[in-house]
């Protein structure tokens, strides 16, 4: 199903892309650029600006199209992804934070060499440009390249073309600066166009039938509109539920997992944080982004239910089609062309961010570990190159998303398998005092290939079957919990068996106690981010109340 594009929606795209290609190269057009600067944006970045661009980072068309498809398949389940994102980022803002800032380090690896030594800083700068390269960009160019060719008939390869070349140009040239600029732009424009396509199938919903809550509910089917299942509601959903394994238990096990690595170590999520002005800026941010996360359950989720009701008969069994139909078959010419600006605005914040992250992991974690001496000017040169690269094997790599049954459980699956060692020796290496380097970097080197091989067990077109989730019952969220747990025991065994770390650097890099998070030092009233915190926990428990 293509549809035709006019010549209006043509000529909003085309301003939008060359728009913000000028925003993203003037806004650092008059300053020299020195490698804090094109990192880490001259650690001048301020929590709103923070906020807006962690959401944009996160959110991509991939976000757009399989929300969507998750919601007219299984309903509001898939928005613990989003809900549960928002505790992660508390964790981010309360726990984590504090130590980044103090720490003035440029990469989250370089973290871990300050907490462990330069074998763990090494294994997880490697796993953060396998998260870029396979997760970030190669799936999110794939993603928006087929729904551009389903709404406009433009095809893939030129759709991936332009985006990566539009894309790369200011990235490469604005660093981190150009990177958050151009993404608050883009949060704007992404919230407003979801929100718009999100009233406008309301206002829909009477045409059909469909007056009340109760005569909508009706016509889902059972549970569609429940964030909270059992095996059992999740089976009523249909094969699709069943295998998401999605369970209320396994959310609440599962995703943390994997929120710790994207959220709290994933060098393209963080770096905004590690930018802030001050760590007031860097622990506000993330709190801020975990109000915004709130909000893509009821504009991206809740459309793909409202296809369902409205569209089903047109999409059938291709839950992927939910969206691109939801905005060919409601909105007029004009706003078509605002929603692929919003579309545009969630791929390629998401591209840049992962390509101004992998820059800085080659440079900063790669070339100036290795030659201590080298100039800012050849980090900056060498960060460059190294964008280019990752780019163009990520749309070599992004020709593969067919081979994908779902893009947006493939890239959870994937994070799923690399999560947990990093969120084992993360989080035990700001709480537990007894965690040795030996213990972080076996954890980390284990872990990822106990992860890879879980995955290839469980991936079929390389084992032939699904072993774990089909055959022993154990879908990806619960692996990454189990996962989890070998890795704290690996962790723990080995911290044992080793010498006592320095305690200087235990004294430097871990927290006193648990309680310390929220005790340690003085209220700061409106502008505390504990009080924040807790108001977010105090939405999400009144959200969950409401929707389980």
């Amino acid at each position: 199903m293509h549809a035709t594009l006019s010549l209006v929606d043509s000529i909003i795209i085309l301003v939008y892309l060359i728009g913000i290609l000028v925003v993203g190269v003037l806004s650092v057009r008059w300053k020299k650029l020195t490698s804090d600067g094109y990192f880490l944006a001259n650690r001048g970045l301020k929590w709103p600006v923070i906020g807006a661009a962690l959401f944009a980072s996160n959110i991509s068309t991939i976000h757009l199209v399989g929300l969507a498809a998750s919601g007219y398949n299984e309903g509001l389940v898939w928005g613990n992804f989003e809900w549960l994102a928002a505790v992660t980022l508390i964790l981010l803002g309360l726990v984590f934070a504090p130590f980044y800032f103090k720490s003035r380090i440029a990469t989250l690896p370089e973290f871990l060499e300050k907490r462990y030594g330069p074998g763990s800083r090494t294994v997880l700068a490697f796993i953060g440009l396998l998260g870029a390269l396979f997760v970030h960009i190669g799936m999110s160019l794939y993603a928006g390249a087929v729904v551009f060719e389903t709404f406009f008939g433009i095809d893939v390869i030129t759709s991936i073309v332009v985006i990566s070349l539009v894309t790369t140009i200011y990235t490469v040239i604005g660093g981190l600066k150009a990177v958050v600029v151009t993404e608050t732009i883009q949060t704007v424009i992404l919230i407003g166009g979801s929100v718009l396509l999100t009233g406008i199938a309301i206002f829909a919903l009477p045409d059909n039938g469909v007056h009340t809550l109760a005569e909508l509910k009706a016509v889902l089917k059972p549970g569609q509109l429940s964030i909270l299942h059992t095996k059992e509601s999740l089976t009523a959903l249909g094969e699709g539920g069943f295998e998401s394994g999605l369970t209320w238990y396994a959310c609440f096990l599962g995703y943390p997992i994997l929120g710790l690595w994207y959220w709290c170590s994933d060098q393209t999520i963080v770096q905004r944080v590690l930018g802030a002005k001050t760590q007031n800026d860097a622990q506000l941010g993330p709190i801020f982004a975990g109000f915004l996360k709130i909000l893509p359950v009821f504009i991206l989720v809740l459309p793909g239910v409202f296809a369902y009701v409205l569209f089903r008969d047109v999409i059938g069994t291709d839950a992927n089609q939910a969206f691109p139909v939801l905005v060919n078959k409601l909105l007029p010419v004009g706003l078509k062309g605002v929603m692929a600006a919003a579309m545009l605005a969630a791929l390629m914040s998401t591209i840049a961010a992962a390509l101004n992250s992998s820059a800085t992991l080659v440079a900063v974690d790669i070339v100036k570990r290795l030659n201590p001496a080298t100039t800012d000017r050849k980090q900056i040169r060498v960060g460059r190159i190294a964008a280019v690269v990752v780019m163009v094997l990520a749309m070599l790599w992004s020709t593969q998303g067919d081979k994908f049954s779902s893009i947006f459980e493939a890239i959870n699956k994937i994070a799923a398998a690399i999560a947990p060692p990093v969120a084992t020796v993360l989080l035990f290496g700001v709480f537990s005092k007894r965690g040795t380097r030996q213990a972080g970097l076996i954890t980390l080197i284990a872990g990822l290939v106990l992860g890879i091989g879980f995955f290839c067990i469980d991936f079929a077109p390389i084992s032939g079957y699904m072993y774990l989730t089909k055959g022993l019952h154990i879908p990806f969220m619960v692996q990454a919990w189990w996962l989890f747990v070998i890795c704290t025991v690996i962790y723990f065994i080995v911290s044992y068996l080793t010498p006592k770390p320095d305690p200087e650097v235990i004294k430097k890099y871990t927290w006193e106690n648990p309680l310390a998070v929220v005790a340690k030092g003085k209220f700061e009233g409106i502008r505390d981010p504990r009080l924040w915190a807790g108001v977010l926990i105090f939405a999400l428990v009144c959200l969950y109340s409401i929707f389980s």
